[in-house]
């Protein structure tokens, strides 16, 4: 629970019967006295009300009037896509080989004196894993290394950054740690660093769990996705899910799925490619993440500015049949999920030997579509060409998701241009202060 937060709303509503209730939320959450919980209470509406109302430019937050939730940022779909392309315009313009313009699954500059590319991408663990932290750690940890091999690299190192509410136990680090570094032994990728640190230090009460994972790798050869070319195949591994799966398992009480997602052949298949030395003869590759193969197609469509086409019955062979089974059980739709699995964009001619090296490596592969001239992306169902747009949001996936729905809201358009005011207004706020600080030290 986020007392400061609770304290704001409680001051901007001129509630006089605030400190009470904020001690009874204090009370309800930490093995407190009263006496401790009170005078906690009463120090957090202190400086509640000494942030409550900051001016000047630095510290005044720049307001959009919408919520994360409403637009369904994190939840891979139209709404969390657009707000991506808007974090690239108040990023702007880098002199970066791909950068966040890009929408890849992790960002490459060159080294300094080389011509080497340097890969860098961090991944958040899955929120609803909180409880689960070697899980989360496990499944984060493999997501970090799947962006960076889909660029065509070798993942050299891994960094970690944990968070964990003032009452969580401190056991929650060494489990999630212990997820992490699962990963980095069965691949021999070190985690090298990190950060460790509470949740909003005091202001957050409760045993929540937050945090990523970083990793950086080299390579000669990008597989960006802008190098998508009309004429090219799409193929695809096998894939069990991750997180999401294993979130959809854990909250519809169908735990023994989760077993089926502990493997790590999505990075077995990319180091296989590496080996072989076929990198160079690939156009693209990502992994099949949130958003599902809905949402990578859509990125993909937009960034190379040409159209894919899916088959359907290719794609459903591929998916694990016991995560197939409880997705189809729940009715999931596992087209708009986390398959985690290696989705790659390569000419026809090497469509055969890509395969034979992946199959060698013991993991399953098809091609599932093309690429074709035009823009968006279509997937054929029995013989049926149908729109293969992303939904608002991802599938909904558990039973909070499924209440919330996936459908866009009626005032979209109205947030949408919210947001785009509130991101001219960030750049405009980066370039003011920008220029004053150069003007300072000049």
């Amino acid at each position: 629970m986020d007392i400061e937060g609770y304290a704001k709303r409680g001051l901007r509503a001129n509630d006089p019967e605030l400190e009470d209730k904020l001690t009874a939320r204090i009370l309800e959450i930490k093995k407190t006295t009263p006496q401790y919980a009170r005078r906690l209470a009463q120090a957090t509406i202190v400086e509640a009300r000494n942030t409550l109302n900051v001016k000047g430019d630095i510290l005044e937050p720049t307001i959009s009037g919408v919520t994360m939730g409403e637009f369904g940022v994190g939840s891979r779909g139209t709404g969390d896509f657009y707000t991506h392309e808007k974090i690239a315009e108040v990023i702007g313009k880098t002199d970066a080989v791909v950068d966040s313009a890009q929408l890849d699954d992790s960002g490459a500059v060159l080294g300094n004196g080389t011509d080497k590319y340097i890969i860098v991408t961090i991944d958040g663990i899955h929120s609803r894993l909180s409880d689960f932290p070697f899980l989360a750690g496990f499944h984060v940890a493999r997501a970090s290394l799947r962006d960076v091999y889909v660029m065509g690299a070798r993942p050299i190192a891994l960094l970690s950054d944990i968070h964990v509410a003032d009452d969580g136990d401190i056991a929650k680090i060494f489990d999630h740690i212990a997820g992490i570094t699962a990963v980095s032994e069965l691949t021999g990728i070190p985690l090298i660093t990190g950060s460790t640190l509470r949740i909003g230090g005091d202001m957050v009460i409760g045993e929540r769990m937050t945090g990523g994972v970083g990793a950086v790798g080299t390579t000669s050869d990008l597989t960006a996705r802008n190098q998508t070319r009309v004429g090219d195949v799409i193929l695809m591994t096998e894939g069990a899910g991750g997180g999401t799966v294993s979130t959809t398992a854990l909250y519809y009480n169908m735990h023994h799925v989760v077993q089926e997602t502990m493997n790590i052949k999505f990075l077995e298949a990319c180091e296989a490619l590496i080996i072989s030395g076929l990198l160079p003869y690939i156009h693209a590759m990502t992994d099949v993440t949130n958003g599902g193969i809905r949402g990578d197609a859509k990125e993909i469509s937009k960034t190379a500015g040409v159209k894919l086409v899916f088959m359907e019955e290719n794609m459903r062979a591929l998916v694990n049949p016991v995560v197939l089974d409880m997705l189809e059980t729940l009715k999931i739709d596992y087209l708009g999920v986390s398959l985690d699995a290696l989705l790659i964009i390569a000419p026809q001619e090497y469509a055969g030997e890509i395969m034979r090296v992946i199959k060698e490596a013991g993991v399953a592969i098809d091609i599932i579509g093309r690429v074709e001239k035009g823009s968006g992306a279509e997937v054929i169902i029995n013989g049926e060409i149908r729109d293969f747009t992303p939904r608002f949001r991802e599938s909904a996936y558990t039973p909070i998701k499924k209440m919330i729905g996936e459908e866009e809201p009626r005032d979209f358009f109205e947030m949408k241009h919210a947001i785009d005011l509130a991101a001219a207004n960030a750049i405009e706020k980066k370039r003011r202060i920008v220029e004053t600080i150069k003007k300072g030290s000049a």
